[in-house]
């Protein structure tokens, strides 16, 4: 079964890195598509709470996942492979694009290329975007959703606190008040 599992975590972040054109966050709507719904090795609700943790990290996104999860499914083989699989293509494909790309670059085509993928990867991460609102709904309500969103909007954009901080400062919230869930209260006073 270990080498099945391997396997699998090789295919599913093997795709993530010949698929996942722009970098990271393009990406984790690949990755979601592969751990949560392909091959269910978590739910979307621990997907997100990788991710948020993973956010507040430093380094590249796709790569901090692909190596929790590997080493959460197979250990760390898993963890080496899911990796090496993640970054891979990105390698083999940046030496022999770039090497033949560089002599086409003013080229009409390739600009066209670039361009076309942008809204491709915005359709993507707008998908993700919409289960987790979706998600928070069910957790925290209508308006529990509503207000935290328009509250990070405005301290993440606005105010230009980093979104690490956001982050950090709602999962330091979420473990002091560890039996909130957003359900009504006994008297049914909620509002959402």
């Amino acid at each position: 079964m270990r080498k099945n599992q391997l396997v699998q975590l090789f295919l599913a972040f093997f795709r993530v890195g010949m698929l996942g054109y722009g970098g990271g966050p393009s990406s984790i709507p690949l990755v979601h598509g592969e751990v949560v719904d392909r091959y269910r090795w978590m739910g979307s609700e621990e997907f997100g709470d990788i991710l948020a943790i993973g956010n507040t990290l430093p380094g590249p996104i796709a790569t901090k996942m692909a190596g929790y999860i590997g080493y959460r499914i197979a250990g760390l083989a898993g963890s080496l492979i899911s990796v090496l699989a993640l970054i891979l293509p990105t390698i083999v494909l940046m030496i022999l694009l770039l090497t033949s790309l560089s002599a086409y670059k003013d080229q009409p085509w390739v600009q066209g290329l670039s361009a076309g993928v942008v809204p491709v990867v915005c359709v993507l991460l707008a998908d993700l975007t919409w289960q987790f609102v979706k998600r928070s709904w069910l957790d925290l309500g209508l308006l529990g959703s509503v207000v935290l969103i328009g509250a990070s909007l405005i301290v993440i954009s606005w105010l230009g606190v980093h979104p690490a901080i956001v982050i950090a400062l709602l999962l330091g919230f979420a473990l002091i008040k560890p039996g909130y869930n957003g359900s009504p209260t006994p008297e049914g006073s909620d509002e959402g």
